[in-house]
């Protein structure tokens, strides 16, 4: 296939790269500053800034499908300017990479675009499947408004997957890179405590995700990314001890991290209780089904 990226540098699309390029696929990637993402990636790159115009047509034409990965992080402290930036990277950054599909030549056939279990907003213990509605605060609206740009790209004819991922683990970076020191020192254990779910999902099974939708004629819409057996907080932090052979019993208050990080440590203090329906009804096997194997392969 040939293929076109976007937020190929960051842990999710490095790692796509890899599997892509490993499988025979030829990769062009859109970045701010395609010397680096060259250099990086070792693939073709091509200069576009998300946020200043439509994406340019001629990276785009004769593909055979897309990945839109990009989006500025989440994970910082919140305030106005922060909002701004992550609403409208993925809103603006979206409907601006459809805009460039829409003047392109030979459109591609496939959009596969990140999105988040933030969808759904914290709703407890409810069991959540694709078609669970949207939550209200701020991470749902984002999440919204991203899918919905994204969606219009089947106005083109495309076909159209939005994967709605959960905390993604991977020992080179991510969630888990901050976990491991306190956890490494028999520091760690629940947060907040410990009863909210937690929406994981293995690295190697996000990217065969993404590899089943690019290739996949029966995917479109959402589909959420995650493990089928969704844990808590609590049996999550005892699994990584257990990983880790260190105790896991020293609870972080939820108090003490929204001091720490800010509002947006509401992400892991209310949880969500996430199922992929979509991708088991759809024949996907995985890799890392439980958290015990995740782990235990992630920090060997």
């Amino acid at each position: 296939m040939r293929l076109a990226l976007t937020g190929a540098t960051g842990l999710v699309g490095r790692r796509l790269v890899a599997r892509l390029r490993e499988r025979g696929d030829e990769v062009t990637v859109l970045a701010r500053t395609p010397e680096r993402a060259r250099r990086a990636l070792g693939v073709e790159a091509v200069a576009w800034d998300p946020s200043q115009g439509p994406a340019p047509a001629e990276a785009l034409s004769g593909r055979d499908g897309v990945v839109h990965l990009a989006g500025e992080p989440v994970a910082q402290r919140w305030n106005d300017a922060a909002r701004e930036r992550i609403h409208a990277s993925r809103e603006i950054g979206t409907r601006n990479l459809v805009e460039g599909l829409r003047a392109a030549d030979r459109r591609p056939r496939v959009l596969v675009s990140a999105s988040a279990v933030g969808y759904y907003g914290p709703r407890g213990d409810d069991r959540l499947t694709e078609s669970s509605p949207p939550g209200a605060d701020f991470l749902a609206e984002v999440c919204v408004a991203w899918e919905r740009e994204a969606q219009k790209a089947a106005e083109l004819g495309m076909r159209v997957v939005c994967l709605r991922t959960g905390v993604v683990l991977d020992r080179h970076g991510g969630a888990l890179k901050q976990m491991l020191p306190p956890f490494r020192l028999g520091l760690g254990g629940p947060v907040a405590g410990g009863r909210q779910y937690m929406p994981w999902i293995h690295a190697d099974d996000l990217t065969a995700l993404y590899l089943a939708a690019l290739d996949g004629e029966d995917w479109s819409g959402p589909v959420n990314a995650t493990a089928p057996e969704p844990v808590t907080n609590r049996e999550f932090s005892r699994a990584l001890g257990r990983a880790l052979h260190r105790p896991a019993v020293m609870p972080l208050p939820g108090f003490m991290l929204r001091l720490m990080k800010g509002e947006v440590a509401d992400v892991v203090v209310n949880g969500q209780r996430v199922f992929p329906r979509r991708a088991l009804g759809l024949g996907y096997v995985f890799a890392f089904p439980t958290i015990d194997a995740a782990l235990s392969d992630v920090v060997a």
